[in-house]
Formats: structure tokens, C-alpha cells, sequence
């Protein structure tokens, strides 16, 4: 569960913390489109690294690395079935590349769209990101539902632990067994973190219905976002740094590997 642990809002005040959500958005879509440009070892691993200092600068470093343990199961996955596939097939890899790089790369750009999107939830409040959406004139309906699922998924993945420990407690091995006999022993959990949440939306729901929401047609708030000169400056940096990739991938061909900086 600490993959979720990962993406849940830290109050800290902190320069990262007070840029506007649109522009921080902006900046993973960057990182998102860089990411998916690249095949190569090198680049992806300049692109693990720039979002660093933003963690530091957050301080959110514990958080930022729990997301990212959290999410090396799949990572290790991804891992493992393109160097499987890469050993039988040769022809699936990129001219130049070993299967053990590529394997790497694709490992290492599931790691750099999982860091992005750590460091944009980390730092950005379901409040302003509601804020940002309604201001890009996006349906309060679909704002409302987006930014409640934000607030709940780690509500629920806490709850889920509470659970587990608790059935542990009272002697479930869910490490116990072959595939489906595990897959049977996570029953105890599921049910009661089904019901939890549907309890949790029956009350949400009589919560909204008391105070009427949808009666109003057009909706204020109290807050108005308003882009500033840390805003400013990384809006330019995300330009910047889409051109380079953008310019990279198309003009500097081929780029090195690892394979070929190698000795022979």
C-alpha cells in the first residue's frame, strides 16, 4: 500500500507547494511525452533525475521514494517480460540494443511517469486541484468526482492495511499456498474494505444531499488562482525542456547506448 501512501498531499510550505496546479499538470504531461519519446538508457536516465531537486526543494524525499518502492513490483515486472521477450525474440529490440538495456530503459521510463505524477499529488491540495480544474471549465460533476477519488484512494489503501493487519492478527496467512489459495485468502480482506466503502459513499452522499449540492447553477469560491513568477518560470523550463526532447529524439540520431559505450 505505500505506492499510495506515495500520492497522498503533504501540508508543507514550500516553494513547489505554492505553484499553481495547471502549471505543475503541465510539467508532468512534459515529463509524460519525454518519457514515451525516449527508448534509450541514457536519456531516461536524465529524465529520472530532473525532478529530484523539486522533491528536495518540496521536502517531501520520504514520501517521493516510498511511492516509488511501492511501485517496484511492477516496475520488476515490466522488467522481467521485456528481457524474457527480448532474449526470444531479438528482432522486438531496437537495432543496436542488447534485450538487458532495453529491458532496463522500459523499466527505468515506468519509473520516471511514476515519480512525475508522485511529485504533482505530493505537492498540489485536492482543493487547488479542484480550484485549477473549475478555472479550466471543466464540469464541477466530473471535478467533484475526480478530486474525491484523489482524497479516498489512500483513505481506502490505509483502511485496507488496518484490515489486513487486523486479519492477521487473528491468524489469515496471505503469504501461505499456491497462487489461488492466496488469491482466496485476500476474500477476508476484500469484503470488508467493499463494504467500508460503501458505507463511506452512502455517508458522502447524505453529506452532499444536506448541504444541496448542484442547487446552484454557477458556483463561487474564495480562492482565485493566479499565475506568478515561479509559475512563470516553470512553464518556460517545461518549453525548454519538451524542445530538447522533441529535438533530441528527431536531429541527434542515433543516440549512444550502453552497449556501444562499451569496450568491445
Amino acid at each position: 500500500m505505500s505506492v499510495f501512501e506515495g500520492f497522498r498531499f503533504r501540508h508543507v510550505s514550500s516553494p513547489i507547494h505554492r505553484l499553481d496546479p495547471r502549471v505543475k499538470f503541465l510539467f508532468v504531461l512534459v515529463m509524460f511525452v519525454a518519457a514515451v519519446l525516449f527508448y534509450e538508457l541514457l536519456p531516461l536516465l536524465v529524465l529520472f533525475f530532473i525532478p529530484v531537486p523539486f522533491v528536495l526543494v518540496a521536502g517531501v524525499q520520504r514520501q517521493w521514494l516510498r511511492s516509488l518502492r511501492g511501485a517496484m513490483f511492477l516496475a520488476v515486472f515490466l522488467l522481467v517480460f521485456n528481457l524474457v521477450f527480448g532474449f526470444l525474440s531479438p528482432g522486438t529490440i531496437p537495432w543496436g540494443m542488447s534485450p538487458i538495456e532495453y529491458a532496463s530503459a522500459m523499466f527505468l521510463r515506468f519509473l520516471v511517469l511514476v515519480e512525475s505524477f508522485s511529485i504533482f499529488f505530493l505537492t498540489t491540495s485536492p482543493d487547488h486541484l479542484s480550484l485549477a480544474l473549475e478555472q479550466s471549465h471543466v464540469p464541477y460533476e466530473f471535478t467533484f468526482a475526480f478530486t474525491t477519488a484523489v482524497r479516498f484512494v489512500p483513505v481506502l489503501a490505509e483502511e485496507a492495511q488496518t484490515i489486513m493487519d487486523a486479519q492477521k492478527a487473528r491468524g489469515l496467512e496471505l503469504e501461505r499456498g499456491n497462487f489461488m489459495k492466496r488469491v482466496r485468502n485476500y476474500i477476508p480482506i476484500l469484503i470488508p474494505l467493499i463494504v467500508s466503502a460503501i458505507r463511506r459513499s452512502l455517508e458522502l452522499a447524505e453529506a452532499m444531499e444536506s448541504r444541496a449540492w448542484g442547487a446552484a447553477k454557477k458556483r463561487t469560491n474564495l480562492y482565485v488562482l493566479k499565475l506568478r513568477r515561479g509559475d512563470a518560470t516553470l512553464i518556460i523550463m517545461s518549453i525548454i525542456l519538451l524542445a530538447m526532447a522533441l529535438y533530441v529524439r528527431n536531429f541527434v540520431s542515433p543516440l549512444p547506448t550502453i552497449t556501444s559505450l562499451l569496450p568491445k
